[in-house]
């Protein structure tokens, strides 16, 4: 079973399981699809964090695809160039790219085929074209301007013929398609294990790691502060740096263990959650009712406040503290009748929390004249707010791609950043930086301050859990900030829905807070602010207002992304999301 957020990547794992590959293969031949299919979501420089189960150790691991901050990513060299807050765009916010690595060891590790074959397909597509979703068109006309303007690179790449492509139409990279071809002639060796290491060094000590360091330092581009800077990475930054396989953190909820990354990533907020919830009989609420919806909302705000005070890739984050049933029944008890609109972080073991010193956004510079908000592709529009900024600018999206195989193995993987629209395309590679260092701060003595070599805390967040200690189910969706929201319904409605089935917990009416500052550029909060699609029953609307949530409606189907894979008794299934028409789920 494959499913993902677009079908050609679905299809592209189908045909690597039918062709004798493991889940391992498939992911990794259908995450490189992705970076062709969806490149307004992800692309070569970006990132992925993995989730795997591997049948034949019988264990969950983390594979961190997550590129680190360049040596000489200071605070104070940042500050010293005017910057106050890492720019959301351009060569500044560029760190390590760790998705090829990411997918790289997991195919030496735990795959089986070679690197030429996972990347046939990702090849074939950028050299012949994928059709223009509408999503790519209208993100590519939203920074039009700003390609032809300011980063002409980028306009050579997207806009063929110098126009934006219309939806339906056929759009090709054959840059990126030489690119990948180079990585296959130069991913010699003797064994498969040869090959796979020869392909890395070309990509973080060889020709794409020259291309990077040198398009970093000669160039500077105009990015979301206003300014044109250069970037920071070096070669040697690249070549220090590797992928890493890790623990998973766990919670146990009601017969089930879910699986989530470190404290690095946000996913340990899912798990607080459920901490939280595990003190409540959702059950008996019933599934989307006012009392639901609300217990569920006002944990996740005390959830994701500890996320601003705590989390960062530090080594002192204290996540027993934060998981234990003394700190998580004392913080039930702020959980009120009404609606909160304070940012209430704890104080796991004593310990004082310290919360940065947010922006306002009023005080930026917000790029490009005309530039208006921010825009979260998988959130259905507010009035007046593009998806995209003409700046660039999002609040970050991503793809989403789950596999389970003949064996039992399992993959759960949220490949993100390098977007199109993120940072000018490098002309001799065919794809521009990510800009995942927009999530440091620039305070010194927070988790998540920028210091060299440090992963930036990411909101990428990829899920598995075990139900009776046997694996089940490898889940997760695109979103920023609200992908451990959209995944947490998802989990909650299979777990107390009734006995809802992987597509109809997908399907359910989706909710979500923007309570909390949000972790892309420029921070922006919306305390109190609740999103919920319109399919939720109006009265239930009504009394969640009664209790002071300031509840917005969304379109239907227009709230996540989520895809999903189980292992249920001697089936195997699958299910992909309806909204956005693009998601699919095959098996066979």
């Amino acid at each position: 079973m494959v499913a993902s957020t677009h079908w050609l990547a679905s299809a592209t794992g189908m045909s690597v399981l039918e062709g004798g590959g493991n889940a391992f293969d498939a992911a990794v031949a259908a995450g490189f699809v992705l970076q062709v299919a969806e490149p307004h979501l992800n692309g070569p420089a970006g990132e992925v964090p993995i989730l795997l189960w591997d049948e034949y150790a019988q264990k969950v691991s983390v594979v961190c695809g997550q590129g680190v901050a360049p040596a000489a990513a200071t605070i104070d060299h940042v500050t010293g160039l005017g910057v106050k807050v890492m720019p959301g765009t351009g060569l500044l916010a560029a760190v390590v790219p760790g998705a090829f690595d990411g997918w790289m060891l997991m195919l030496e590790r735990w795959g089986t085929w070679s690197v030429a074959a996972v990347l046939e397909p990702a090849i074939y597509y950028a050299e012949h074209g994928v059709p223009v979703l509408g999503r790519i068109s209208a993100t590519i006309e939203t920074v039009e301007r700003l390609f032809t303007d300011d980063w002409p690179t980028s306009a050579a790449t997207w806009l063929p013929g110098g126009k934006v492509p219309a939806p339906g139409s056929r759009l090709t990279n054959p840059v990126l398609a030489d690119t990948y071809r180079r990585i296959v002639a130069e991913a010699v060796g003797s064994t498969r294990e040869a090959q796979i290491a020869a392909a890395r060094d070309a990509w973080y000590r060889g020709f794409v790691a020259e291309a990077i360091a040198e398009f970093s330092a000669t160039t500077a581009w105009r990015d979301s502060s206003g300014e044109a800077h250069g970037g920071l990475l070096t070669a040697d930054d690249l070549a220090s740096w590797s992928a890493t396989v890790e623990e998973p953190l766990t919670f146990d909820y009601h017969g089930h263990t879910v699986c989530k990354t470190g404290p690095w990533g946000q996913g340990p907020a899912f798990l607080q959650q459920l901490a939280l919830l595990a003190g409540y009989d959702l059950a008996a609420m019933g599934h989307l009712s006012a009392d639901y919806i609300h217990t569920v909302i006002e944990c996740a705000k005390l959830a994701f406040a500890d996320r601003e005070a705590w989390y960062g890739d530090a080594a002192d984050v204290p996540m027993s503290d934060l998981l234990s049933d003394a700190y998580n029944a004392e913080r039930r008890g702020l959980v009120g009748a009404r609606a909160s609109f304070d940012l209430r972080p704890g104080s796991p073991g004593g310990r004082a929390p310290r919360l940065p010193d947010y922006p306002d956004p009023a005080t930026l510079a917000l790029g490009l004249p005309g530039a208006r908000g921010l825009g979260e592709p998988t959130i259905g529009p507010v009035a007046s707010e593009p998806v995209v900024a003409a700046d660039g600018r999002v609040r970050g999206d991503t793809c989403h791609i789950d596999v389970v195989d003949r064996h039992g193995n399992m993959v759960s993987a949220t490949p993100s950043g390098g977007w199109l629209q993120s940072s000018p395309t490098i002309p001799s590679l065919g794809f521009g930086l990510g800009t995942r260092a927009q999530m440091f701060w620039l305070q010194d003595g927070l988790p998540n301050s920028l210091r060299p070599g440090i992963r930036p805390r990411t909101t990428l967040s990829p899920s598995f859990a075990l139900r009776d200690g046997k694996p089940w189910t490898a889940f997760g969706t695109p979103g920023g900030d609200q992908q451990d929201q959209w995944s947490l319904n998802f989990f909650l409605a299979l777990v107390h829905g009734g006995g809802l089935n992987l597509q109809e917990a997908i399907d359910a009416p989706m909710f979500h807070s923007e309570h909390f500052p949000g972790s892309f550029y420029p921070r922006r909060s919306r305390p109190g602010v609740m999103c919920v699609e319109n399919r939720i029953a109006p009265d239930v609307v009504a009394e969640l207002r009664r209790r002071g949530h300031e509840v917005e409606l969304r379109d239907p189907w227009s709230l996540g992304r989520l895809s999903a894979v189980s292992r249920d008794g001697e089936f195997l299934r699958a299910a992909a999301n309806p909204r956005g028409a693009q998601g699919y789920a095959a098996g066979r």
